[in-house]
């Protein structure tokens, strides 16, 4: 079995969720409709006759676990790698890999894909032939939805599964098999918890139980140095739970997966005019397994609400920044990513055009349906001719510099003005158009 990027290196220590993870199927919980004595994918592994499959979950439901099992369980090559850290180019090699196995042995290839839907539309078409081809055998792991991230060709030749996440049982039976476990788990430690701590942990978990004994493992640390009686075993109360819970909260931090305060920095040192800062934010984000085109998006976003037309450029840059991540992907996403966020950083800024929406947009909702002018009316019909539709108006480019005075807005608005623009960048010219023109 070879296994690339997405596994740890082997180490005297790994994380207890790590260590816990199953290696056979019967240790899987809460996901027997699938795996069960009569479940669709236990049959497909014991007759080693798996096609490719989308394993579609939430975070911690087992997805990774189910693709180890069918490594340990079918006589196959196995391959693994993560969305999230590899390209095409590293998708071909192991292609080629599984190419020269299966001529030389004639053993098929099981390569797994965590997070696969983190791969564009170009990543994911590479599959495509050799899925088709037999040469692989396709487990993609997911916690978005198929039908909407897995391109079409690819998802009508796999399987999909759905996995539950994690009941409240079936994490406390996890949590107690780890406490009891002397070889991978805490049972050396003769740890003593009662029911309801460990329902705690269960509750606060979500569904996911690498989160659950991630919990478990720092309670287990509070209690070291509490008690000289080792024979005894220390206790985990709900003290030590919570103490846990608030602790990796700010681990969780730590690792900048703060969704909306990193968020929240990136897009403030982009329009206070620091590009370094934006670019340790964004940083931060992508480092922590943040979607990008989510980033990519918030540029756009912020080209037009914080820059506007002091520099109409932005605005390309960032939806091109968006249209090369789709064409690129990750890991070399972030190139395009990172251009974009020192430009945004460094243009000229303006919310006019913003802030004359959300005025123009109060009157609206203040003043209903105001009647159109008359002479800014469609008339496409003899009798709206004949009422008046459209007299009176004139051609812009009729006139001089093709501009002439009249009025645009309803009669109860008048001559009002929304857009006022700065004089910053691009917006000093318009400035000085719309000052000879009002």
């Amino acid at each position: 079995m070879q296994e690339l990027f997405s596994e740890p290196e082997k180490r005297g220590y790994e994380p207890l969720a790590e260590r816990m993870r199953p290696q056979n199927i019967d240790d899987v919980v809460d996901q027997d409709h699938i795996l069960g004595k009569d479940g669709p994918l236990r049959g497909a592994i014991r007759t080693g006759e798996l096609p490719s499959i989308i394993l579609w979950g939430p975070p911690g439901s087992g997805k990774t676990t189910i693709a180890k099992v069918i490594a340990n369980s079918i006589d196959a090559h196995f391959f693994s790698l993560s969305a999230v850290l590899v390209g095409v180019k590293e998708v071909r090699e192991i292609i080629d890999t599984a190419q020269k196995q299966r001529r030389l042995t004639g053993k098929k290839t099981i390569l797994f894909v965590d997070e696969i839907h983190r791969f564009n539309k170009a990543q994911q078409d590479a599959f495509l032939p050799h899925v088709e081809s037999g040469t692989v055998i396709l487990v993609g792991a997911t916690t978005e939805n198929p039908s909407f991230e897995i391109i079409s060709p690819l998802l009508s030749r796999s399987k999909v599964y759905v996995l539950n996440p994690l009941t409240e049982e079936g994490i406390v039976a996890i949590l107690k098999r780890t406490l009891a476990d002397k070889e991978r788990g805490l049972g050396k430690k003769k740890i003593k918890i009662d029911d309801e701590p460990l329902r705690v942990i269960a509750r606060t978990s979500d569904g996911d139980a690498r989160r659950a004994l991630n919990t478990l493992e720092i309670a287990a640390s509070l209690t070291k140095g509490r008690t000289s009686n080792t024979n005894h075993g220390s206790r985990i109360t709900i003290h030590e739970i919570q103490s846990a819970l608030q602790k990796k909260s700010l681990m969780y931090d730590k690792l900048g997966e703060e969704h909306y305060n990193i968020i929240s920095a990136f897009i403030k040192s982009m329009r206070g005019g620091n590009p370094d800062a934006a670019l340790y934010w964004m940083a931060r984000m992508l480092a922590a397994g943040e979607e990008p085109l989510f980033v990519a998006r918030r540029m756009v976003i912020f080209a037009s609400e914080d820059i506007s037309n002091a520099d109409p450029q932005a605005i390309q840059v960032a939806v091109s920044c968006m249209q090369s991540l789709d064409f690129v992907g990750m890991p070399e996403g972030w190139i395009p990513l990172a251009q974009s966020a020192a430009y945004l950083a460094t243009a000229p800024k303006s919310k006019s055009s913003y802030l004359a929406y959300k005025a123009a947009l109060k009157d609206v909702e203040e003043h209903g349906a105001l009647p159109v002018p008359m002479h800014i009316r469609n008339a496409p019909t003899k009798l709206m001719d004949e009422l008046g539709y459209g007299d009176g108006y004139k051609d812009p480019h009729r006139f001089d510099g093709n501009f002439v005075k009249q009025q645009y807005l309803p009669d109860k608005l008048g001559a009002k003005i929304y857009y006022r623009p700065t004089e910053n960048g691009y917006e000093r010219h318009i400035s000085e158009r719309l000052k000879s023109w009002r």
